[in-house]
């Protein structure tokens, strides 16, 4: 397992997990890494390796969800020669590898309930046994398992071993998603960005345009960081005046008015119609960055049609480049009617002072 571990942030939040795996790393104890996609259960299980007493020894790597059912007990715990169909000869397991270091369980939530009951067994005695052998191997191996799950809650659904869950949380640590995390989207969207430039080979780092930091610092970030660097390295890369602020962001890269048409019988529709996507100005002039007005907030009309037309102009503007007359076209509007919008929300203004 060989990552750059790169801790990036200033929030209260993020600091404190990181500290708490510091803290627990020096301890040859269990422990849990609870958080959402993105957020650096790896980064914290690496961190956990390198400053324990065991940092000299083997870091090995298991995503639990990558395996099916059949062979992840064998990846585990290792098997003899014709313990099964292809098992052509003796294979050491994930545990014996890792002996004297630390064996990282990613996505833990996914492992069956046979799994669960071995991998107990191997916490609590510290001995392995391979599949197909009787003879029980002894082992030292520390275990930082991670999940997205609440296991607490499978626990009681009889999901997951309610003992094996008390024997792993030991320490638990749970990460913040990067839309609690205050401060730290402008704080990860520099490094990024100053990273991707450095490699594009561009002689400096022109920033981010205002509006595009405004709509980075509102999106909630499902991906976490994993998603806010493959935004912020696909605009870099994308732009091409390197001279400009970053002017363009494009959040789902999938997003396209050229889409495949899914009909409406494809399995797992449920008999709903799809219509063919927009295409032409139409799929340009609702722009994904403009986000949807929740009506129930609404108390002043007239403030909130200016926020949302703000938004989409502001929006368009970036995505060609501040070339009116190419924005003018794409939002269906003509060039005076452009220019009237632009005064209207002092937008050249601020482009000016970018």
């Amino acid at each position: 397992m060989k990552r750059e571990n790169q801790f990036i942030g200033q929030s209260g939040a993020f600091l404190d997990a990181v500290e708490r795996a510091s803290r627990a790393a020096p301890m040859s104890r269990p422990v849990l890494v609870i958080g959402e996609r993105g957020t650096g259960k790896e980064l914290i299980a690496e961190r956990l390796h390198h400053l324990s007493t065991r940092w000299g020894e083997p870091l090995v790597v298991l995503n639990c969800a990558a395996l099916p059912e059949t062979l992840i007990e064998a990846e585990l715990f290792g098997h003899e020669a014709g313990a099964f169909t292809g098992a052509t000869k003796a294979r050491a397991g994930k545990f014996e590898e890792a002996d004297k270091g630390t064996l990282f369980l990613d996505e833990l939530g996914n492992l069956s309930m046979a799994a669960q009951e071995r991998l107990l067994r191997a916490v609590e005695y510290g001995e392995v046994t391979r599949i197909g052998s009787s003879r029980p191997i002894r082992v030292d191996v520390r275990i930082v398992a991670a999940t997205n799950d609440d296991l607490p809650r499978m626990a009681e659904r009889g999901e997951f071993r309610a003992d094996l869950l008390d024997r792993l949380s030991f320490e638990v640590i749970t990460l913040p998603p990067l839309r609690v995390r205050e401060g730290d989207v402008g704080v990860l969207t520099d490094y990024f960005g100053r990273r991707m430039a450095a490699e594009l080979e561009w002689h400096e780092w022109p920033g981010i345009a205002p509006h595009v930091q405004r709509q980075l610092d509102e999106y909630e970030w499902p991906g976490n960081v994993r998603e806010l660097r493959n935004v912020i390295e696909r605009a870099v890369y994308r732009w091409d005046n390197p001279a400009e602020p970053i002017g363009y962001v494009q959040f789902d890269p999938f997003d396209s008015p050229w889409k495949p048409f899914v009909p409406s019988h494809r399995k797992g529709d449920q008999g709903q119609s799809k219509s063919p996507p927009a295409s032409g100005r139409n799929a340009d002039a609702a722009p994904t960055a403009a986000a949807p007005l929740d009506l129930d907030a609404v108390d002043d009309l007239r403030g909130a049609v200016d926020a949302h037309e703000r938004a989409i102009v502001e929006h368009a503007l970036g995505k060609h480049r501040w070339n009116q007359r190419q924005t003018a076209k794409a939002l269906g509007l003509t060039y005076d009617q452009l220019r009237h919008c632009i005064k209207k929300h002092g937008l050249m203004q601020e482009q000016d002072e970018d």
